[in-house]
C-alpha cells in the first residue's frame, strides 16, 4: 500500500467486477477509503481490498434509479461527511440491429450508461461543490469514437458520456475536475472472451498492439486521474485502446 491517497474517500460504481473492481482495488492500494457500489454483490472486491490492508465498505445501488442514487449519496454524507473521488464504472453492453432492436432495449442501455453517469455525477457534484474540491471520472468507451455496427445504443450512450464530461468540466471548474476514460476492449466478464468465436476475438484485437487491455491497466489510469499529478486535467477523455483510436 502506498500513501498518495491516504485520508481520501472514493466512491466506485460497478465495483463488483471488471474495471470497477480493479479501480476500487487500485485506489485502496493508494490509501483511499473506498465505497463499493453495484447492483451485484461486491463481497469479493471488499475481501481482496481488506486482505491487502485496505478499507472498503459496500453500498448496493442501481445507478439508473434516481432514488437509489439519492440513498447512496445520503449514506455517504451521513457516514463520511465528504467525498474526494467518484469513479462511475457501472455499465451494460447490448447488441442488435437498428431494424430489430426494441426501443425498450435502447432505453435500457441509455438508462444505465448515460442516465446513470448523469445521476452519479450529479450526486458527486452536490457533495463536492460546497467543499470546492473533488474529482469525477466517468467511464466511456473507444466506441464513442469508432462506432460499431449493431451497437448503436451502446455507442450513443458512451458518446454521450464524453460530451457530458466536457460540459461538466466547464460547469464545475475550477474546484471540481471531471474527466473520462474511454477504454478499448478489456478482458472483463462484460467482454467474455472465453465465449467468443475466433473471428470475434480477431475483431476485438484489431489494433496496433494486437491484444485487449487488462483491467489493472485501466485502473492505473483512473488512479492517476485521482492522484496528485493530475491537477491540470479536466474535460479530457483518455483512451487506452491499443492504438485502435488515436485521439
Amino acid at each position: 500500500m502506498t500513501a498518495e491517497l491516504i485520508g481520501k474517500i472514493a466512491l466506485v460504481t460497478g465495483a463488483a467486477q471488471g474495471i470497477g473492481a480493479a479501480a476500487a482495488k487500485s485506489l485502496a492500494e493508494a490509501g483511499a477509503r473506498v465505497i463499493l457500489s453495484d447492483r451485484r454483490d461486491t463481497v469479493a472486491t471488499q475481501k481482496t481490498i481488506e486482505s491487502a490492508g485496505g478499507i472498503a465498505r459496500a453500498e448496493a445501488t442501481d445507478v439508473a434509479d434516481a432514488s437509489s442514487v439519492d440513498k447512496l449519496f445520503q449514506s455517504i454524507l451521513e457516514d463520511e461527511g465528504n467525498l474526494d473521488f467518484v469513479v462511475n464504472a457501472a455499465g451494460i453492453l447490448s447488441e442488435g440491429t437498428i431494424v430489430n432492436m426494441p426501443v425498450s432495449e435502447f432505453d435500457r442501455i441509455i438508462s444505465v450508461n448515460l442516465r446513470g453517469s448523469f445521476l452519479i455525477a450529479q450526486g458527486a457534484a452536490q457533495m463536492m461543490v460546497p467543499t470546492k474540491s473533488g474529482r469525477i471520472i466517468l467511464i466511456s468507451s473507444e466506441l464513442a469514437y469508432l462506432g460499431r455496427a449493431e451497437f448503436s445504443a451502446y455507442c450513443a450512450s458512451k458518446a454521450g458520456v464524453v460530451g457530458m464530461t466536457r460540459a461538466l468540466a466547464r460547469e464545475l471548474a475550477p474546484d471540481v475536475q471531471v474527466n473520462s476514460v474511454a477504454p478499448g476492449p478489456v478482458d472483463t466478464p462484460m467482454l467474455a472472451l472465453e465465449n467468443m468465436s475466433q473471428a470475434w476475438i480477431d475483431r476485438e484485437i484489431d489494433n496496433p498492439l494486437e491484444r485487449v487491455g487488462k483491467p489493472h491497466e485501466i485502473a492505473a489510469l483512473v488512479r492517476f486521474l485521482c492522484g496528485p499529478d493530475a491537477g491540470f486535467f479536466t474535460g479530457q477523455t483518455l483512451s487506452p485502446n491499443g492504438g485502435a483510436v488515436m485521439i
